[in-house]
């Protein structure tokens, strides 16, 4: 407690010396799990603004209303209709909405580590009790755990409107079980891209074009691919090409053993063994992303 010592001067002068008395801190330590945790949950409240000013709450609240609403609609539609499916399986919505994921991650990634960078902050993480890889983690896992609230959420909405529809419970309980093993693995894929692409420069702006040409550009070239290698009926090669763009990678592996309709060219999409492939693929891009990002907090947390 602060104890004033009132020290005699001359008359109208009011100096007073203030003995702050500073006390060492007993109390327990909470450690690098607790660090983390932290770390993690204000990274995911920070991807949907929450926490942060107003403005920084518009974009992506907005973008997790766009993905909802077509779900909505389609419920709605197929209740009053008393139709016998949904328009749309619970695996191939997420590639219907890929433009929104990609706006998403293209916002978002940048946002959870270029003011890091930016600011010079990282090397004070690390002075302890974090290291490196608490600091990656954190920050991969926030991402991810965003981008599958983002693209699970209509999911549920569609099979809870199927439910009220009365539609079989085992089919669509199967299918959304599927759906959520699909977006499982984008927000993996997606939020390891996103960030390592958002790490190479402290600069927001950069580093969302750089994430929208990377997720975006990738899936036109490869759909563009994919349809001249049909028109010239050269069918092998289309699941191949898929290999080159993320949301290529994820239909294919769904395609192959979730059951979902490829949105391939002609629907070819990989047979069981090349899908074996695209899931090799993806967990390697998984792995390399988080590879990446440790390396590159390495050099920046010297």
């Amino acid at each position: 407690m602060a104890v004033e010592h009132p020290v005699t001067a001359p008359s109208g002068d009011q100096t007073r010396i203030h003995n702050i008395g500073y006390r060492s801190y007993d109390g327990p330590r909470l450690g690098r799990a607790y660090a983390r945790r932290s770390l993690y949950s204000q990274s995911l409240r920070g991807a949907y603004g929450l926490g942060r000013s107003v403005k920084s709450k518009v974009l992506p609240m907005l973008l997790f209303v766009v993905m909802c609403v077509p779900a909505a609609i389609m419920v709605a539609v197929a209740v009053a209709t008393k139709a016998n499916e949904l328009p749309v399986d619970y695996t191939r919505y997420a590639i219907v909405m890929q433009a929104v994921i990609s706006l998403y991650v293209a916002s978002q990634a940048p946002q959870s580590v270029s003011r890091d960078l930016r600011f010079k902050t990282v090397p004070l993480y690390f002075s302890r009790p974090i290291e490196t890889a608490d600091y990656v983690r954190a920050k991969f896992a926030a991402l991810a755990s965003a981008l599958f609230v983002l693209t699970a959420a209509p999911l549920l909405v569609l099979y809870i409107g199927a439910l009220l529809a009365k539609l079989d419970f085992a089919d669509q309980t199967k299918g959304f079980a599927q759906g959520l093993v699909s977006v499982a693995l984008l927000s993996l894929l997606f939020a390891g891209l996103g960030l390592v692409i958002a790490s190479v420069t402290p600069r927001r702006g950069f580093g969302i074009a750089a994430v929208i040409a990377v997720l975006t550009i990738s899936y036109g070239a490869v759909s563009t691919l994919q349809a001249i290698a049909e028109a010239q009926n050269s069918t092998g090669s289309i699941p191949w090409i898929g290999l080159f763009s993320p949301v290529t990678l994820i239909d294919g592996v769904q395609s192959a053993f979730l059951g979902s309709t490829s949105a391939f060219p002609g629907g070819i999409g990989p047979s069981n063994g090349e899908g074996v492939v695209y899931v090799l693929v993806v967990l390697g891009l998984i792995a390399a992303s988080y590879g990446l990002l440790m390396r590159r907090y390495r050099r920046v947390g010297l």
